[in-house]
């Protein structure tokens, strides 16, 4: 497994729209927390090894009604 962290702009008054629709309808997309400054929220995904990235946010997380830009981060290791 592969997690990558997924920060979300929303269109405004979308961000509560936007997590809900994440949460029940990908089973990839692990938590949603809003969040403050830029983005609105942060989303924790876990994708299956040798799974595109960037095919999932551009057709996954990117055509959510109210995602106005994202920005992805991918990470190397958890510390426990």
């Amino acid at each position: 497994m592969q997690t990558i962290f997924v920060m979300v702009k929303c269109d405004l008054g979308k961000a509560y729209d936007v997590a809900a629709e994440a949460v029940e309808t990908m089973e990839q997309v692990s938590e949603v927390h809003s969040t403050s400054g830029q983005y609105d929220l942060l989303m924790k995904c876990y994708l299956n090894d040798g799974q595109d990235i960037g095919h999932f946010v551009v057709s996954k997380l990117q055509t959510i009604p109210g995602v106005k830009d994202t920005f992805t981060l991918i990470t190397f290791k958890a510390f426990t």
